[in-house]
């Protein structure tokens, strides 16, 4: 399977163009899930929702919908997974209220989480638990943003942990096809500085190039079999619903529905 989406819904800049004119706030997620079948939610990168949050996400998408989340900075950029058990808990206990719905947590580390802390990611991922009070699958993305990480010892731990590492269009990185559990994530990360004014209702930046090369590498995963999960910003092309539009044609035009 193929999900692709969007990181977050509430940008009211999308308003009378992604999404149709009067539509209240509120219903912005259920007309989201209209047009695509996933969702990174930005949101819990900066606190663990209310369940009852939740509870209305789920209530507000079809069945077949699927909510992928970052963990908490708290957790991977404030403590940088010191001390983090009740913190941790709290997270995975409101996102198993999604039930069928969940799809992969992510964690998302700062710079300075460099490799001298490769014992402490080690034993928090052999922390984590594999499945929800309900028997649905954990599925954990690391994603990285100093170089350093990127050495077969760490690729090991993923696949130990049963972790993907987490792929990256961004600036700074190198892009990698590299696979390390049975799926992959995919993040198209924008830089704030090319789009500041959070006009995001049309496309500032071209992207055909990336774009197609990425449609090619998620083609090859497609055709290992291989769950491919992507979602994009809106500082990478200026207006996130074209992104994946762009992609999903270059997709189908390879002969794989995204």
């Amino acid at each position: 399977m193929i999900y692709l989406g969007t990181q977050g819904w509430s940008y009211k800049s999308w308003a009378g163009v992604f999404y149709p004119s009067g539509t209240p706030s509120n219903r912005y997620l259920a007309a989201y899930a209209t047009k695509f079948k996933a969702i990174e939610i930005d949101s819990t990168f900066y606190g663990t929702p209310r369940v009852t949050n939740v509870e209305k996400w789920v209530n507000d998408t079809p069945d077949h919908f699927r909510f992928a989340a970052k963990f908490p900075k708290l957790i991977t950029h404030d403590k940088q997974l010191q001390n983090v058990a009740s913190e941790t808990a709290f997270f995975l206990d409101a996102m198993s209220q999604f039930g069928a719905k969940l799809g992969p947590l992510c964690l998302q580390f700062a710079y300075d989480f460099a490799p001298a802390k490769r014992e402490l990611l080690d034993e928090f991922l052999a922390s984590l638990p594999q499945t929800t009070r309900d028997g649905t699958r954990f599925r954990y993305a690391v994603e990285i943003r100093h170089r350093g990480w990127l050495q077969d010892w760490f690729f090991e731990m993923l696949k130990k942990h049963r972790a993907a590492l987490v792929l990256v269009d961004r600036v700074a990185m190198p892009k990698l096809a590299l696979t390390t559990t049975d799926f992959t994530y995919i993040r198209w990360l924008g830089n704030r500085k090319d789009i500041p004014d959070d006009d995001y209702s049309r496309v500032r930046i071209q992207r055909d190039q990336e774009l197609t090369e990425w449609a090619e590498t998620i083609a090859e995963l497609d055709a290992r079999e291989m769950d491919v999960w992507g979602f994009a910003n809106n500082h990478y092309m200026g207006h996130s619903p074209a992104t994946l539009r762009e992609l999903q044609t270059l997709l189908h035009a390879r002969g794989v529905n995204g």
